[in-house]
């Protein structure tokens, strides 16, 4: 039994049985996957994959509970080699984050300016994506830490932590009706036409259920990931928008104003996920703590121990 042939099994279940995807992952060769894989099942005697014929097409009921094993081996082989770095005192390294627009555009720049001062040696590599794919790279080990506002929670293999609070803001153009009342309500949102992000974006869920529990079907004309998209269009009076507090910058100037819209939509919560069982480095540790200051390295440690089933 070796490591390739762990790795092999695993990524073969990632690329959805597809040897050739398989292959170009593990940088080798399709016949050598499937000699890896082959050379396993029988050295534990057993069929990992359905086959049919020379092609796989699913895991047997042994597969499943094996695969779960050769993650769990090949993460603590992970987490040995960044233990080895810590305990040499090696502060070097890549911290990958993967995150929304929203976070990395508006909330992360002043956590990675410090963070940056306090590691000089440590680089930086921020992904940007939907939280599903977001989700999808920390469980992969793509990423190291994923920050999102929605689905980070949905995950029995991630441990979220809360990090802070925040609401929605309307942003119309300069002299729009919305301005001359008091305290706007959904029905007075409802009668225009409304730019806000893509679904699973930055809170939208928290949008949505507010309108259909007062029975309205707003006019949602325009969506997109980027808060600074969304603005720009309802700059050009496409719509009125509806926008994360914290990418209110440009508002008040480009011809655009601000409206509190925290009495319409529920609160949200960014949230920061890491894989369950993974040794996190001492700078991945500094770097959480500072992004979210009412959490520790020792909470966090703990939260990140595996699950003994």
């Amino acid at each position: 039994m070796n490591f390739q042939q762990l790795r092999s099994i695993r990524e073969a279940a990632r690329c959805g049985f597809n040897l050739t995807e398989v292959a170009n992952v593990l940088f080798t060769s399709q016949p050598g996957v499937s000699r890896q894989i082959r050379e396993l099942e029988e050295e534990l005697g057993v069929d990992i994959f359905v086959r049919n014929g020379k092609r796989l097409t699913g895991l047997t009921d042994p597969g499943r509970g094996i695969l779960q094993i050769v993650e769990r081996l090949l993460i603590e082989a992970e987490n040995l080699q960044q233990a080895s770095k810590d305990y040499t005192g090696v502060e070097r390294g890549t911290l990958r984050i993967a995150t929304t627009h929203t976070q990395a555009r508006y909330v992360l720049p002043k956590v990675v300016q410090g963070f940056r001062h306090a590691f000089p040696e440590v680089r930086i590599a921020l992904q940007q994506s939907s939280p599903e794919h977001i989700a999808e790279w920390v469980l992969s080990g793509k990423a190291d830490i994923g920050i999102a506002t929605e689905g980070l929670s949905q995950f029995h293999d991630l441990v979220s932590f809360p990090c802070y609070r925040w609401h929605h803001a309307i942003v119309v153009p300069d002299g729009h009706p919305l301005l001359k009342i008091e305290r706007v309500s959904l029905a007075d949102l409802a009668a225009y036409p409304l730019i806000t992000y893509d679904l699973g974006f930055t809170g939208r869920s928290h949008i949505d259920a507010a309108f259909h529990a007062q029975g309205f079907a707003p006019d949602i004309v325009l969506t997109a990931m980027d808060s600074d998209v969304i603005q720009q269009y309802v700059a050009l009076g496409l719509g009125v928008g509806i926008i994360a507090s914290m990418a209110l910058e440009k508002a008040g100037a480009g011809g655009l104003q601000p409206i509190d819209a925290r009495h319409l939509f529920a609160e949200n919560v960014t949230r920061l996920a890491v894989r369950r069982g993974t040794y996190l480095r001492a700078y991945m540790l500094e770097f959480i703590v500072q992004f979210a200051p009412e959490l520790t390295r020792e909470t966090v440690t703990a939260a990140l121990a595996p699950v003994v089933e």
